[in-house]
């Protein structure tokens, strides 16, 4: 029997998160998740454990609260309008270091890297966002390296998504890291996404 910790994937979710942003990569991760033989364990999680309102509307409710997540390998916070609020959250803010002094692997979609940089991840480190927010995350923190064309940046303990959509690519490339290129090829197969832009 293996006594190495499972894979455990936590999906951050809040009142104001862009809908895509969080469950754009939780399709990819929760696909991989049955495909696996790693059996990765990925969940839902907001500050109390209550549903959230998105951005433009749709209601989520999660598995669990932030207090009850538990250990996690890595944590994925999304973007959306709710991030400005996150960003002056001294509360949030103090979570996400806690969270960083535990967890191997941070990674945001669009905005989420602004809530990062508010905390002090990113300081010195490359890092994206949104393309309509890159300004906001060099405000965030000056000594942000802002990539400005690519679609995600991996560096090493931190990895950064561009806006929306780019967090299904950085997902396929979670799987990739985290297991192999056959795995995240057969769960790009398993969802049906061709990235190639049919307009």
């Amino acid at each position: 029997m293996s006594t190495q910790a499972p894979l455990r994937v936590g999906v951050l979710v809040f009142d104001g998160v862009d809908e895509l942003d969080a469950v754009g990569p939780w399709e990819v991760l929760a696909s991989w998740a049955r495909l696996s033989a790693l059996h990765p364990d990925v969940l839902t999680f907001s500050a109390d454990g209550g549903g959230v309102r998105c951005a433009k509307g749709l209601s989520l409710v999660p598995d669990t609260s932030t207090e009850d997540v538990g250990p996690l390998t890595v944590l994925l916070h999304p973007g959306g309008w709710g991030t400005r609020a996150l960003m002056a959250d001294e509360g949030h803010l103090a979570w996400v270091r806690a969270m960083r002094a535990t967890t191997p692997l941070m990674t945001s979609v669009c905005t989420g890297s602004l809530v990062y940089a508010a905390a002090g991840l990113l300081a010195g480190r490359p890092a994206t966002t949104h393309r309509s927010t890159l300004d906001e995350l060099a405000t965030a923190d000056p000594s942000v390296l802002v990539d400005t064309e690519s679609r995600f940046v991996d560096d090493g303990d931190v990895i950064t998504a561009a806006g929306v959509c780019a967090g299904i690519d950085m997902a396929l490339y979670l799987v990739a890291r985290l297991e192999s290129h056959d795995a995240a090829a057969a769960v790009r197969r398993e969802i049906e996404y061709d990235p190639a832009p049919p307009v």
